[in-house]
């Protein structure tokens, strides 16, 4: 098995197509930079009352963010989730709004979610519990993903939201997921057909006991399965059967067991764009 980079960089390239401004305007928060719109939803805000200043678009009171979502969404400009998500300027400053996760995109405003490698280790070597995602998901039906997996609602923080979702999705229990280890942060920036994602992702390690079966619990996984940490670096290497996101986090594990070499020239390339450090769209 080789541990070149090159055929993995193809995933964060995919996952990083946002250009800005590009042709968006800039949205604010009050004084706040927040988000990017796109040149369709520019006025159908001006006539909702925010207002242009230094090519920018304003909404004075943040406040109003939910209420003015709830608007858009009754609209027809987007299908609400009826989940709502915190609001910040950056991806580490507290928050000053919360909005529908589903017109995260349509602000083009900072999301966060949680996404946790659940592993087992055995004779034979590290395996890696999976799931595939329901027929009926909105975004990537049938495609391969996380043992847990999701976004962070708003007034939860990352534990909390792991937490949650590893209940939900996939029964684990409080005692097993408090053992759950962060790793670190991944960052994208994409177009995507709903819109302008701008997404943070925290990401953990979970080794879990040669017995456990993780159960579907809330219907958004069909199933699981645990496959050896090389067969899914084979799937990742050769294609796309995993959701687009699930790329990222499961490269980010490769590097840290050495499935692909962090210290070539690809490998560098590879840390410093999962980091988002130096990505404009989160500067």
């Amino acid at each position: 098995m080789s541990a070149d980079a090159a055929p993995f960089i193809r995933h964060l390239d995919s996952c990083n197509t946002a250009r800005l401004p590009g042709d968006r305007t800039a949205f604010r928060l009050g004084t706040s930079p927040a988000g990017w719109l796109a040149p369709a939803l520019v006025p159908e805000l001006e006539r909702r009352g925010l207002r242009r200043q230094d090519a920018a678009l304003v909404l004075d009171d943040p406040t109003r963010l939910e209420a003015l979502g709830e608007t858009l969404a009754a609209d027809g400009l987007y299908r609400s989730h009826h989940e709502l998500f915190d609001v910040a300027p950056t991806a580490d400053a507290p928050p000053v709004a919360r909005i529908d996760r589903g017109a995260l995109p349509l602000f083009g405003l900072i999301a966060h979610g949680v996404h946790m490698n659940g592993l087992v280790r055995r004779p034979d070597g590290l395996h890696l519990w999976i799931g595939r995602r329901a027929m009926n998901k909105r975004l990537d039906p049938g495609k391969l993903d996380h043992l847990v997996a999701g976004g962070i609602p708003a007034g939860h923080t990352p534990r909390q939201a792991l937490e949650k979702e590893a209940a939900e999705e996939a029964g684990i229990p409080p005692a097993l997921i408090a053992q759950a280890t962060p790793t670190g942060r991944i960052r994208y920036a994409m177009e995507r057909p709903e819109g302008l994602r701008r997404d943070v992702l925290h990401c953990y390690d979970l080794d879990l006991p040669p017995d456990f079966v993780p159960v579907p619990t809330d219907g958004e996984v069909e199933s699981f399965s645990l496959i050896p940490l090389q067969e899914a670096w084979r799937i990742v290497r050769a294609g796309d059967d995993f959701k687009f996101n699930v790329n990222l986090v499961l490269i980010d594990l490769f590097l840290r067991h050495g499935l692909i070499d962090p210290d070539s020239p690809d490998g560098r390339r590879l840390r410093t764009g999962l980091s988002g450090l130096d990505n404009p769209a989160f500067a």
